[in-house]
């Protein structure tokens, strides 16, 4: 689209459309989903990248990964920087370059408009017609993720365009509309402004409104508040809920921040080294933490009120030995999957990719990743499905 274009779609007046309806009749609207099945089911993801040289082994970013996520829940994915979290979200758009990347196994069950389809083998025509549309993404850094060379306007409306039958002027009131639900004020005019004319958390706020732009049934939502303050970052994910409550939408919600997790997720997702750890619904995992390294992560959160000579680290935690030895079942070789430790020698890894590993089922709802041993060589939980939702457990909304 052109500067001009766009800018005479970003300036029309609303007096060709004062006479048709308040929702214009190309808008797309979804079909209505079963909010009792999961609307995103990954199962055993790996995805790995070229070590550049050529010659040596692949570097693994994610091996085995397992989640789903259902109609109206916030699935938090939570770990260190390199952990995978981002390439599992960028690898259900197809926005994993490739080559140096490349899916080596794996399933992404999505249920599409045309019912439930696995995204992975996708052609790229086919999965332009989920990116945007049935599914969006905010990217971690929205003074990047935003082209500077084009108004804002142009931005928002393109991707209007490219998914709703609908026209010019119809996109522009779109993207007021858009704008106007994440509280941008007096959006029709900011149209026509650039990024640069916006603050940082404006720029977020616009990012949010390209992404919700088409209603799409799942928001992949990667560090959405990174470099924002924190005033702003407690709006933005105000906004999140709201909209989310206002949309019947899905979250998934990328982030290293134990306390957004706490007040924003339904479940939670904690990854390390390409695979899942632990997996639990929000309070589960924040009452009994069963993993060490997830026991290190709260550990190592300063507390109000509480005075310490120094804070406690993960590899204070993770370096304790009886650490990993509280596990259902550890005293008959139940242990921990932890990848800088020697195997125990009970190993019984199954053929194939990841056979040292299994995510067990520990207790009714709560995985945990556990090495396969003797005493779990021949296990098989079902993988990691929770339907919980804090808005609809009366006990905690």
């Amino acid at each position: 689209m052109t500067t001009a274009t766009a800018t005479a779609t970003a300036t029309a007046q609303p007096t060709a459309s004062a006479a048709s309806p308040k929702v214009a009749t190309g808008r797309k609207v979804h079909r209505a989903l079963d909010e009792t099945k999961p609307l995103l089911r990954v199962s055993d993801l790996a995805v790995s990248f070229d070590n550049g040289g050529g010659s040596g082994p692949r570097i693994q970013a994610v091996d085995g990964v397992r989640m789903c996520v259902y109609p109206r829940q916030t699935l938090a994915v939570v770990g260190e920087s390199g952990c995978g979290k981002s390439v599992t979200a960028m690898s259900l758009l197809h926005l994993i370059p490739r080559p140096p990347g490349r899916w080596d196994r794996g399933e992404a069950w999505f249920h599409t408009d045309d019912g439930p389809r696995d995204l992975l083998p996708f052609a790229e025509s086919d999965i332009r017609r989920i990116r945007g549309n049935e599914i969006a993404m905010i990217f971690q850094e929205p003074m990047t993720s935003l082209n500077p060379v084009y108004t804002i306007g142009d931005q928002i409306i393109e991707a209007i365009l490219l998914h709703q039958n609908v026209s010019p002027a119809e996109a522009a009131e779109i993207a007021v509309e858009s704008m106007n639900s994440v509280r941008i004020p007096d959006p029709r005019p900011r149209l026509k402004a650039y990024p640069h004319q916006f603050s940082g958390g404006m720029r977020q706020r616009v990012m949010i409104a390209m992404a919700l732009a088409c209603q799409p049934k799942l928001l992949l939502a990667d560090e959405p508040t990174t470099a924002l303050d924190v005033t702003v970052q407690a709006q933005i994910l105000e906004l999140l809920r709201a909209l989310q409550r206002e949309r019947q939408m899905s979250i998934m919600l990328i982030t290293h921040d134990l306390g957004v997790v706490a007040e924003n997720a339904d479940v939670v997702c904690v990854m390390y080294a390409g695979r899942v750890v632990e997996y639990a619904n929000v309070f589960e995992l924040f009452e009994n933490p069963m993993h060490p390294y997830t026991r290190g992560l709260f550990a190592s959160i300063p507390r109000v009120g509480e005075k310490r000579e120094r804070l406690v680290t993960i590899a204070d935690v993770i370096d304790n030995e009886k650490n990993f030895r509280t596990l259902p079942g550890a005293e008959k070789g139940v242990r921990p999957w932890w990848p800088w430790h020697e195997p125990p020698k009970d190993l019984k890894p199954k053929r194939g990719p990841a056979g040292d590993y299994y995510l067990q089922e520990v207790k009714p709802d709560h995985w945990v990743g556990v090495w396969r041993t003797e005493e779990v060589k021949d296990h098989e939980s079902r993988p990691p499905d929770l339907s919980y939702r804090i808005a609809d457990d009366p006990s905690r909304a």
